[in-house]
């Protein structure tokens, strides 16, 4: 952490490195697809772009056209799928940054088309199935028009793809509905791939690609795997995956409480017997999100130690107890590990009733981010 920065998110790019490698084997002869959107999911998009291609990765996806201009700008060749519509400008901006787009409906692939022909140049577009998810693309029985309208607006129809709504969900009332998506998908595609010989058909996310390798298709999309978070919330290391990211600050100050005395707005906390608090230069507006008030725990000296009061913007306490040495400057771990101790991103999560994928991309940008590997 360098000395100046109130908080520091490190990056382990060695650990997405091997992340990637992971998720490749799991898909088997299947191409490994990279999903780097929302600033890779609080890592950094343009270097866990580069560590993801380098561990096995063959092509990235992103969410939008700002994404996929960040990766070109940052000197990445590989191809990038942008999977959210497109509207305005976009549609040109993604030719120009020669991306491949999914459409979904027929205004997507108008879009994308008028967009291509003004630049003299064709879309490749990859064909969206909605088998359950109930978001965006076709029905299973609308998707052959919808290619075939795009090839006959001059768009390469390159891929076929759909989304499982629930395929972290190994088991419960929701567990089957990922063979559901899978049978009504596989209905689709083997007319799609006499119509369009070499259509990369497509549709496990990371939960799929470890839970089922029959599902991997051609190709798989992972995320959240990449990052070392499990997609089923368990421990990472279950599935060979090692966490990427750790999030450090300091203490900025210790001052002795006595019984009673409150800490933060509100005074939600009360300390019940004398002991030390720490204050940590981190709240709501670094991503230590405000409903972790006095339910949190963050990791001092090895040990772990409860958050009290309530988190607000720039600051949040810590009970460091009666025999704390602490005296300030001291590390303190919010995602990681610290001696024998950790806290993953899926604990902190569970604390919040969320998903680790909300705590790693809810690092706000403030937190200065130092890769390394």
């Amino acid at each position: 952490m360098t000395s100046d920065a109130r908080s520091t998110a490190v990056i382990d790019l060695d650990a997405l490195r091997h992340n990637a490698a992971r998720l490749a084997r799991a898909a088997g002869d299947a191409e490994l697809m990279a999903v780097v959107k929302a600033n890779g999911y609080g890592h950094g998009a343009v270097a866990c772009a580069r560590a993801a291609l380098d561990g096995g990765a063959g092509s990235l996806a992103v969410a939008s056209v700002e994404e996929a201009e960040e990766l070109r700008l940052g000197g990445i060749s590989a191809r990038i799928l942008i999977m959210s519509p497109l509207t305005g400008a976009a549609p040109a901006r993604a030719v120009a940054a020669d991306c491949e787009v999914v459409v979904g409906s027929a205004v997507c692939v108008r879009a994308i088309a008028d967009a291509a022909a003004h630049a003299g140049r064709s879309a490749r577009v990859h064909v969206e199935v909605d088998t359950g998810m109930g978001r965006l693309g076709v029905a299973p029985a609308d998707a052959r028009t919808l290619a075939d309208s795009a090839a006959a607006a001059g768009c390469e129809v390159a891929g076929l793809m759909t989304h499982f709504a629930t395929a972290d969900e190994c088991d419960g009332p929701e567990a089957g509905f990922m063979r559901e998506q899978l049978i009504r998908f596989r209905q689709v595609v083997p007319g799609m791939r006499e119509r369009f010989p070499g259509v990369i058909v497509h549709a496990s996310n990371s939960a799929a690609t470890l839970r089922d390798p029959s599902a991997a298709f051609d190709m798989v999309r992972c995320g959240i795997a990449l990052y070392g978070c499990s997609p089923f919330g368990g421990d990472p290391s279950d599935d060979d995956l090692v966490p990427v990211m750790t999030w450090r600050s300091r203490l900025a100050v210790v001052k002795p409480f006595t019984s009673r005395m409150s800490a933060g707005y509100g005074r939600t906390w009360r300390a019940a017997r004398g002991t030390w608090v720490g204050i940590v230069p981190v709240g709501y507006a670094d991503g230590f999100a405000r409903d972790l008030s006095n339910r949190a725990q963050v990791l001092v000296g090895g040990r772990r130690v409860p958050v009290v009061g309530t988190v607000s913007m720039d600051l949040l306490a810590v009970d460091l107890g009666p025999e704390a040495d602490e005296r300030g400057g001291e590390e303190v771990v919010i995602v990681g590990r610290q001696g024998t101790e950790r806290i993953t991103a899926e604990e902190v999560a569970a604390w919040r009733g969320s998903i680790s994928y909300e705590v790693t991309c809810g690092v706000s940008p403030r937190v200065a981010r130092d890769h390394r590997g």
